[in-house]
């Protein structure tokens, strides 16, 4: 037993250590009962992985110091630390999920040859752990259902805080919240969630924040959000995150959650094993993945080894399909596009089955890390077909495990950049790192700024806001300010009245809306009447954003503006909606206003969406009214709902983008029960109809008929629940009901397409 959890290789730079020797070493740390670091350099076979010319790919750790790598971040030494999910799909049956046998380790590389030769455990016995982020000193981890707080002492830890029991709210390991991005803006945002986080004055703040994505975040230089879902690669904002969409009464959708990958294809090297594969479209005629069905860990690189024309690619895991995508971002005023690199070309792709890169990230020497979980099962029990089950079993792909990597891109032509430790520089070099080509070092500069509130920073900080000619310095300045609570009215009003810079102008207007108050007024009428006479649609629609503390203050003052930037830009939905964001509080003021001065047409676009948001404001009151005399949904139904549907579907049914459609005023809730039973049993195929409107989606729904954990009685409890809170229909199924749809099979063995069920007559 002994003799299995030595290293089947163990050669260290410089030094000649016999086995006897190592072996020794061995028991003896054993027998004084202490875990042993973990030390190892072995060589791994990359032949069988293709990259783009020009660059080189390098396994920087990999087994034994690491196993299932899910998610890595470096710390202000630039060493990385690594979430090892262990527990994650061991075997076909997915048993032992709920063993505590997750880690998280510190990685080292003692020789600093490029190669991780050394490896200790920072925290054990976690169960499914799945995102770090260095934060506040700290290491801040998530662990389902909770999300941590730990100090660090001399690489162990110390003080640990709960700041949410309910990180993840339900839904298995595919769909949990995941990402711990500390952005721009000094929040912590996430993915498949609506949460943001931040630490002030040493409590924590939860706020909400519009839902993103499934696995992964990552953003831009300027600070817009990139995510995406399991079938589109790349999905984002094109704005800068809670700028827009803040009246609770109105969501809209010109500005958020936008796809930004019209074409989803992927291009493997060989046959796809994949969950529905059997789907037809799904593979093509020599059975290679057409589209993508595993996309996550997206990342936009901003770092400078790569080269300009690299600069703010968007990378992309495809982990079912062995390779990872480059997309070029195209920026347009107010608009972000991406497209395909190189045609019918992946930036890496491999005709290794265990190569499953799942996270990507951006590191200290400005290279790309990619994060490779290295097993041959991917999909997670729940949603596991029998078709990829009897595929892993033929491939033998479920015995790939005990293994995984981390894998650094680097540019042939250019050598990585030195690791410094950062946390030791000065004051001055820390404020001189935020114009540095590698965004790594900017970011995390910004937040040592902010966690040691040096009061030398801020005349720094403010000469660099208004000296420097680097745009993106001058944004890290403003919030690295702003992160110490130093951020002057006086500094704002000058970076609006002399910069130049539109990326600069809007983070200005973003932060100046906090700092509103009546004697500033004048001066801020002053700089919005100079603004808009730029005439850039970019600082229009930031105006448009950001209006709302100056319009509280003073509505005749500020009203005026709003319809001057309706009237504007009349037919752009986007600045319709910022303006609706930014009247929040003050809806019904501004129809008397528009009243007042005979500006309400119908046929403007605002007037509509304004009218439409006061409806949703009087129905939600109404709502809330009535919720006090509601008694509560079925429990055990409500609970299956958070766990499975809730994933794809919305915790409010309101539906995800590119993934599965709302279940509000769905005619597959309201409808015949028991379409709604065949649908939770067999599963259902896209394309699909909902309320009129075609969803075309790549995803499939499975059913539950297979699942042993789910019995008649748990359909009926979905189905009463699902029932009493996305329609007005109260008509179920009985137990007999149920165990004979159960029989009632799609033709072709897989799932119901929407024709084929139709014409069962259960509508």
């Amino acid at each position: 037993m002994i003799l299995k959890l030595l290293p089947s290789k163990v050669k260290l730079k410089k030094k000649y250590i016999y086995k006897t020797s190592l072996l020794f070493l061995f028991l003896f740390v054993l027998f004084l009962g202490c875990k042993p670091e973990t030390f190892n350099e072995r060589p791994i076979d990359l032949s069988s992985y293709q990259i783009e010319d020009g660059f080189e790919l390098q396994a920087v750790v990999s087994e034994p110091l690491i196993e299932a790598p899910v998610a890595i971040d470096f710390d202000n030494q630039g060493r990385m630390w690594v979430v090892e999910m262990k527990g994650y799909m061991r075997n076909l049956q997915g048993t032992g999920e709920e063993m505590p046998n997750g880690v998280i380790s510190i990685i080292e590389d003692h020789d600093k040859d490029g190669v991780a030769d050394h490896s200790k455990i920072f925290l054990d016995s976690l169960v499914l752990p799945r995102a770090i982020a260095h934060v506040y000193g700290g290491l801040l981890y998530a662990e389902p259902p909770n999300l941590w707080f730990v100090t660090i002492e001399n690489d162990k830890p110390g003080a640990r805080v709960l700041v949410d029991s309910m990180y993840t709210d339900g839904g298995n390991v595919e769909h949990q919240p995941n990402g711990l991005m500390m952005h721009l803006d000094n929040w912590i945002y996430n993915a498949k969630s609506s949460s943001r986080y931040q630490r002030k004055g040493g409590k924590w703040i939860k706020e909400h924040t519009t839902f993103r994505g499934q696995w992964g975040i990552t953003k831009d230089n300027f600070g817009r959000l990139y995510y995406n879902t399991n079938s589109v690669q790349l999905i984002g904002d094109y704005v800068l995150p809670n700028a827009t969409n803040k009246n609770p009464y109105f969501k809209g959708g010109g500005a958020e959650n936008i796809k930004m990958t019209p074409n989803q294809r992927v291009f493997p090297l060989h046959p796809t094993s994949v969950n529905r594969g059997y789907v037809p479209g799904v593979l093509d005629k020599d059975s290679l993945l057409l589209k993508v069905t595993s996309a996550c860990g997206p990342l936009i690189y901003t770092g400078e080894n790569f080269g300009a024309a690299y600069l703010e690619n968007a990378f992309v895991c495809a982990p079912e399909a062995n390779v990872v995508k480059r997309n070029i971002l195209i920026f347009e005023p107010n608009k972000v596009s991406a497209k395909q690199a190189i045609p019918a070309h992946e930036f890496i792709a491999s005709t290794d089955e265990g190569f499953r890169p799942v996270n990507l990230n951006n590191g200290p020497d400005g290279t790309m890390y990619v994060v490779d979980m290295h097993r041959g099962i991917l999909q997670d029990k729940v949603y596991l077909t029998n078709y990829l089950k009897n595929h892993y079993a033929e491939k033998k792909l479920d015995t790939i495990v005990g293994m995984g990597r981390v894998l650094r891109v680097v540019n042939k032509n250019q050598k990585p950049n030195a690791i410094i430790d950062i946390e030791k520089l000065p004051i001055s070099e820390l404020v001189a790192l935020l114009s540095h080509k590698n965004g790594w070092l900017r970011d995390r500069a910004q937040q040592l700024l902010i966690f040691k509130k040096n009061k030398e920073a801020i005349p720094l900080l403010e000469h660099l806001v208004l000296e420097t000619s680097n745009a993106i310095a001058k944004i890290h300045a403003l919030h690295a300010l702003d992160g110490m609570q130093a951020l002057r009215f006086n500094t704002l009003e000058k970076v609006l009245k002399l910069e130049q810079d539109s990326r600069v102008i809007n983070h200005a207007l973003v932060l100046v809306e906090g700092h509103a108050t009546k004697s500033r007024l004048p001066i801020m009428l002053e700089i919005i009447n100079a603004l808009m006479q730029i005439n850039n649609p970019e600082i229009d629609l930031y105006l448009a954003n950001t209006l709302n503390g100056w319009a509280q203050i003073s509505n005749k003052d500020v009203f005026p503006i709003f319809s001057k930037l309706s009237n504007k830009y009349v037919n752009e939905t986007l600045f319709q909606e910022a303006i609706i964001s930014s009247l929040r509080g003050i809806e019904e003021a501004y129809k008397v206003y528009l009243k007042q001065h005979k500006l309400d047409s119908s046929e403007n676009k605002l007037n509509t969406i304004l009218e439409q948001t006061l409806q949703n404001k009087h129905i939600e009151i109404e709502k809330a009214k009535l919720a006090t005399k509601k008694k509560t949904a079925n429990i055990l139904g409500h609970k299956i709902f958070k766990n499975i549907c809730a994933a794809c579907h919305g915790m409010n049914g309101e539906g995800v983008e590119a993934l599965a459609p709302p279940l509000k005023n769905s005619e597959y809730i309201s409808g015949n029960p028991k379409r709604l039973a065949l649908v939770l049993l067999h599963g259902l195929a896209g394309p699909i109809y909902v309320n009129g409107k075609l969803y075309e989606l790549n995803g499939t729904m499975p059913g539950l008929v297979n699942n042993p954990d789910f019995t008649d009685a748990d359909i009926q409890h979905i189905i009463e629940y699902l029932q009493s809170t996305f329609s007005k229909s109260s008509e179920g199924l009985t137990l007999e009901e149920i165990k004979a749809l159960r029989d009632i099979t799609p033709n072709e063995g897989g799932v119901y397409s929407e024709k084929e069920l139709n014409g069962l007559g259960y509508k």
